[in-house]
């Protein structure tokens, strides 16, 4: 067993702190992985408090992880010693059924999270806030040599959260996409759109974020406290990307689509939003949901990413001060994405 330091909640709420475990030895297709970044997401947050319930204890939160290959296994040849890589939100899959024969493995039924979850043997996994991982060589992911590993960490999670519905809806030139919230997620859905080529425009509660929204590339900007907006932005859009875990009244954003156009949920609010029939029908509109992206998707968002010089907006810290980070996170004082700097632990 490998003898690995990190941080961890021992109990829900519990504040994180120091804490030593072990990983397994390498298998002959697992890849040893030095952590060198990983990004704090809202979701650790979630799960290390147990606000969407059955967190497991110990947790070491982290999904959003870069380092370096410092081993691999005999039957590895997808990576070298001392390659460049990412591992995001899930670590494994069944491989067997539909979602996986068909290489949709985020939809898998057994799919083992990163961290909060649970290997395909029981064993429970352990997160990115830590000084090595060890992970099968498919579920490793190659990042470019132009992308800085600290800002490149978010895009394991933030950034294909974006770019999966993005492709998969036609964002691109001649359509309008608009991007609901201007946070962690939402700055990469800026950044994503815009470099996909479509037109975008951001809906934010205040105007306070507009220069920042004009700098990562979005064309418009509007405060959707003003009912002003609702009305001036009617039928306007192809493509909503929502991406916000407050309670809104997604009625009321529906009505911003165009005939045929989709209301895609990638924020997860902690209640259920009545939706009615009237919002969808009289333009055949659709809401959807979309959860993070493909082993495919992820290599290839890294790659557009590497082509158009994207990465994450991020504030770089050292792992003592993750609770403070997670109390700013809460109340939206980071722009856009904390980055934990694993030098720290040592």
């Amino acid at each position: 067993m490998l003898k690995t330091k990190g941080y961890a909640a021992q109990v829900a709420k519990a504040p994180l702190a120091p804490y030593s475990f072990e990983r397994r030895e390498l298998r002959d297709h697992d890849v040893l992985v030095d952590i060198q970044y990983c990004g704090v997401c809202h979701s650790d947050i979630h799960q290390a408090r147990d606000e969407w319930g059955g967190s497991i204890f110990p947790m070491v939160p982290g999904h959003e992880i870069t380092g370096i290959v410092a081993r691999v296994g005999s039957q590895v040849t997808k990576f070298k010693v001392g390659d460049r890589v990412g591992v995001g939100v899930y670590v494994d899959s069944c491989r067997e059924c539909e979602e996986c024969k068909s290489g949709l493995e985020q939809y898998c039924d057994r799919l083992a999270q990163t961290y909060n979850s649970h290997e395909l043997d029981g064993t429970p996994t352990l997160g990115g806030y830590a000084d090595k991982i060890v992970v099968n060589e498919d579920f490793v992911l190659d990042i470019p040599e132009n992308l800085p590993l600290n800002a490149t960490a978010p895009l394991l999670c933030a950034g294909i959260t974006l770019y999966s519905p993005l492709v998969h809806w036609g964002a691109g030139p001649g359509k309008k996409v608009a991007v609901v919230g201007l946070g962690g997620l939402g700055h990469m859905g800026v950044k994503l759109a815009h470099a996909l080529g479509a037109e975008v425009t951001v809906l934010s509660q205040s105007m306070k974020k507009q220069a920042d929204a004009a700098r990562l590339g979005a064309d418009h900007y509007y405060s959707t406290a003003d009912p002003e907006t609702f009305t001036k932005l009617r039928r306007h859009f192809d493509l909503i990307m929502n991406t916000v875990s407050a309670p809104l009244d997604w009625n009321a954003y529906l009505q911003l689509l165009k005939v045929d156009g989709t209301m895609v949920m990638v924020g997860l609010p902690d209640r259920d939003i009545p939706v009615g029939a009237g919002s969808l029908i009289p333009s055949r509109r659709s809401l959807a949901g979309s959860m993070v992206g493909s082993l495919k998707e992820m290599q290839e968002m890294l790659d557009f990413c590497g082509k158009h010089d994207i990465v994450s907006d991020i504030e770089m810290i050292n792992i003592q001060d993750v609770n403070a980070a997670y109390e700013r996170v809460i109340r939206s004082d980071v722009k856009y994405r904390f980055v934990i700097d694993m030098a720290s632990l040592k």
